[in-house]
């Protein structure tokens, strides 16, 4: 079939890049640059991984970045789900107002609100912490939105009827709507998270200290001013992946099935 052959040869091109990448990691400084280009390595080597390893603190630069990342998924998740909740089962006109001005946000580039941000992470004395990385990236439009309009479906005739039965507003977001908005948890989970991980301006721009870096103004610190060590680099990105690969495998189905992260804004 001409789609099919059309499938694969896009396929193809997504993943001739992705080898070349992986497999580079594994040839000597060199290789990297000799003529004609391979793809496969003509002397394998891990001396890259092994000199990455060794030269930097991976171990105190993957715990800084989970933490940003995992502490920032859980406060969006539960932020996003009361806020989202709050616009689609509330009735008031602010709501409204305040609801369009959230959306009117998805159409700024991050950086145009990006000094703003720094002054009020400055003047809260955040700046050079971990904190300061959390905070700003909590609330999230898209996880505003995909709570909202999943909320939307749901009937009120279900929240009226706990009422009914002396269930307070909190207990009842909590015990019933949360739970119900279960795959659209995951499916933010999974996409705040990998923001995070991969997030690196803001980081940048915030974190001084060598000891507070993640994994990726880490990584900067490799590209040198007048040379790259390119074994190393592209070793110690390769592990860097490894969590965003795990979660791939892990949550494959969600991923490959979530339509709504097409034109995502983090």
């Amino acid at each position: 079939m001409p789609s099919t052959v059309i499938l694969w040869v896009v396929a193809l091109l997504y993943v001739i890049p992705v080898a070349w990448f992986f497999l580079s990691s594994f040839k000597p400084g060199s290789e990297l640059f000799s003529l004609p280009l391979r793809l496969f390595p003509e002397n394998w080597t891990v001396s890259g991984y092994e000199t990455a390893w060794n030269r930097f603190d991976f171990a105190r630069y993957f715990r800084n970045t989970a933490i940003v990342a995992v502490v920032t998924t859980i406060l969006t998740v539960i932020v996003s789900a009361m806020t989202g909740y709050a616009f689609a089962k509330y009735k008031a006109w602010w709501l409204r107002v305040f609801f369009i001005c959230i959306l009117a946000t998805t159409m700024l580039p991050t950086e145009v609100i990006m000094p703003s941000s720094f002054v009020v992470v400055r003047d809260l004395g955040l700046y050079n912490t971990l904190a300061g990385i959390i905070v700003p990236s909590i609330i999230t439009a898209t996880g505003i939105f995909m709570f909202r309009q999943y909320f939307s479906t749901v009937p009120d005739e279900l929240m009226e009827a706990a009422r009914i039965d002396g269930v307070g507003e909190f207990r009842l977001f909590w015990s019933i709507m949360l739970p119900l908005a279960r795959p659209i948890a995951v499916v933010l989970a999974i996409f705040s998270f990998q923001w995070r991980w991969n997030d690196y301006i803001w980081p940048l721009i915030i974190l001084t200290d060598p000891k507070q870096y993640t994994l990726q103004v880490a990584l900067r610190s490799i590209v040198g001013a007048d040379n790259v060590d390119w074994s190393v680099l592209l070793s110690a990105s390769i592990i860097s992946l490894v969590p965003m690969v795990i979660l791939f495998a892990v949550f494959q189905r969600q991923i490959v099935s979530a339509d709504i992260n097409s034109g995502l804004k983090d």
